[in-house]
């Protein structure tokens, strides 16, 4: 059962792109434990338990309780878009009417509420549309 120096070669070459293969997968399948594993797109939760699950999850939590109704909430959608791209905080979006508990647990008394969410704790709570430029400063004062 000899084999030819080629056919070595190519059972070599073969195994080390099945491991390069593992190894990409394996980094990308971090998970949200990750530091650079925050979604570039907002997470829409449903519920208490997502919520908890995602303060938990991330560093940095910027949450947007919003109503489809709303027209500043509207506004305000561009530029939370564009904060889940471009920073290192992750950023969640809450119907209201899809989850009044939860608006009421938060004390969210009008819409657009955002909660900037540190290491599990609520740092922040600004109501009403805020420029993109202040909002990503003070998302980076708490990196």
């Amino acid at each position: 059962m000899s084999e030819s120096p080629n056919e070595i070669d190519e059972i070599r070459a073969r195994k080390r792109e099945e491991l390069e293969a593992q190894v990409t997968d394996a980094e990308s399948d971090s998970g949200p434990d990750s530091a650079h594993s925050v979604p570039s797109e907002p997470i829409h939760i449903h519920g208490e338990s997502e919520l908890a699950e995602a303060i938990e999850s991330y560093d940095v939590l910027l949450v947007d309780f919003y109503a489809d109704w709303c027209g500043p909430c509207k506004m305000l959608e561009p530029t939370v878009q564009s904060l889940a791209e471009t920073t290192d905080a992750a950023v969640a979006k809450v119907d209201i009417d899809q989850n009044q508990q939860l608006a009421q647990q938060y004390q969210v008394r009008g819409v657009p509420t955002l909660l900037l969410f540190s290491d599990g704790e609520a740092v922040e709570q600004i109501v009403g549309v805020r420029d993109e430029s202040s909002l990503r400063s003070l998302i980076e004062q708490h990196l």
